[in-house]
């Protein structure tokens, strides 16, 4: 399977794959998705009860298969040896092909499940987000907003090399409080 072939380990047992998400994958993406969201909403723009009703297949575009080359993709960060369909954590990128704006990434849905954070998995997604968008044709930067609140989603994403741009306050409202969005860019 040509699509398997983005893994990163250090091959020690229990060592983390990251790879491209392909369509068997969604069901596991969806769990994570769901769980992710509910655990964490002010980190998300996407509420969470309203996607826990889309179906698994409602994200395949996010894989981006159609796309090769183009800079559309989800990664997924797998425990190597643990149990099958062990999926740890998730980043995706997504690309608008306009022609005055295909040049920019954006990356999204970045999350991690909460008993395997702390385990340098973000910073493992994150490189390979890079890492893939650098290979895609044309591709120049990637941009992503953050909570302002999330200091360690700021420090991995400032220690990959993203700077703060801006601040979009009141940028979500969760529970009848404001919370606002970092933005964040990075040029490849």
């Amino acid at each position: 399977m040509a699509e398997r072939a983005l893994e990163h380990s250090d091959g020690a047992p229990g060592s983390i794959d990251v790879r491209r998400l392909l369509a068997d994958d969604l069901p596991a993406y969806k769990r994570l998705r769901d769980a992710s969201l509910a655990d964490d909403p002010t980190a998300f723009t996407s509420d969470a009860e309203a996607e826990s009703r889309k179906p698994p297949e409602g994200y395949f575009s996010r894989l981006g298969l159609n796309l090769p080359q183009v800079g559309v993709f989800t990664l997924g960060a797998w425990r190597k040896g643990g149990a099958e369909g062990e999926l740890l954590g998730v980043v995706s990128c997504e690309r608008d092909l306009r022609v005055k704006v295909r040049h920019i990434g954006h990356v999204v849905g970045m999350m991690v499940r909460r008993d395997a954070r702390g385990l340098g998995i973000g910073r493992q997604l994150i490189a390979a987000c890079i890492a893939e968008a650098r290979r895609a044709d044309g591709l120049e930067m990637l941009t992503l907003s953050v909570t302002a609140s999330n200091a360690s989603a700021l420090r991995l994403y400032e220690r990959a090399g993203f700077v703060r741009y801006g601040s979009l306050p009141h940028a979500i409202k969760v529970d009848g409080h404001y919370h606002a969005k970092d933005q964040m860019v990075l040029s490849l």
